[in-house]
């Protein structure tokens, strides 16, 4: 049974009617969806900041090369005027935020920032963060990152790593990123280009175009790494004014 609401002029829907409550939710999500994505179409008239986020795995130990070279990159692009930012937590992303506090020690400078996900294994943001938010779930996590980048590096990593690499090479395939470097660190991401070339671009059947595969950049070290970001951030600096 329903009656009619005074405030609206729409039928009352009582909560035994599940389906009803169901049709409700389900809008009023979607709704929330759209404020969200209005809201987000607000940025400032010139960005203060030139932030590059470090994506890589969380698993790799302060003893590998591995974390030495992307904590050194880091540390020169913080002398570039780079803020850092991170997932906030161990391994290659702690890397990257120690390279921060090794190049600029006081923190005066240029911050630190992790963009952490609650995970059951993972409590605390690492040591080096200076500035840290937290997210419930990865897709709010993923739209951060996308906020709040200029540049995004790619170092070695596993599934979550994969994740975010896919989402931002897709939003610039799709165009709703624009002039964002995507680099991919090293050789330890040839196979994925690879894969993507020989499943996805057969001539009989192909499923991107060629121009997709030109989107991520693939630098073999630090210093090709820093190299092209420097010309980026040039660039960003003459757009800011």
């Amino acid at each position: 049974m329903t009656t009619g609401n005074p405030t609206s002029g729409e039928p009352v829907v009582l909560l035994s009617d599940e389906r009803a409550v169901i049709d409700i939710l389900g809008k009023s999500i979607l709704g929330l969806w759209d404020t969200v994505n209005n809201l987000t179409r607000l940025r400032p008239t010139k960005r203060e900041r030139y932030r590059v986020t470090i994506f890589g795995s969380a698993r790799v130990e302060p003893t590998h090369w591995v974390y030495g070279a992307v904590r050194d990159t880091a540390a020169e692009l913080t002398r570039l005027g780079c803020d850092i930012v991170t997932g906030g937590g161990p391994g290659l992303m702690q890397a990257a935020n120690e390279g921060v506090k090794l190049a600029d020690p006081d923190g005066t400078h240029q911050k630190s920032v992790g963009i952490r996900v609650e995970l059951p294994f993972e409590q605390d943001v690492n040591a080096f963060v200076t500035e840290a938010f937290e997210h419930k779930t990865f897709f709010t996590r993923l739209q951060h990152f996308v906020l709040v980048s200029d540049a995004f590096i790619v170092t070695p990593g596993g599934i979550g790593t994969v994740l975010e690499t896919l989402m931002v090479w897709q939003l610039l395939q799709v165009r709703h990123l624009h002039d964002v470097p995507l680099i991919l660190a090293g050789h330890f991401w040839d196979g994925l280009l690879d894969w993507a070339k020989a499943a996805m671009l057969k001539p009989d059947s192909p499923l991107i175009s060629p121009e997709d595969l030109k989107i991520p950049q693939i630098l073999p070290d630090g210093p090709s790494i820093v190299n092209a970001i420097r010309e980026h951030h040039k660039q960003w600096k003459a757009r800011q004014g």
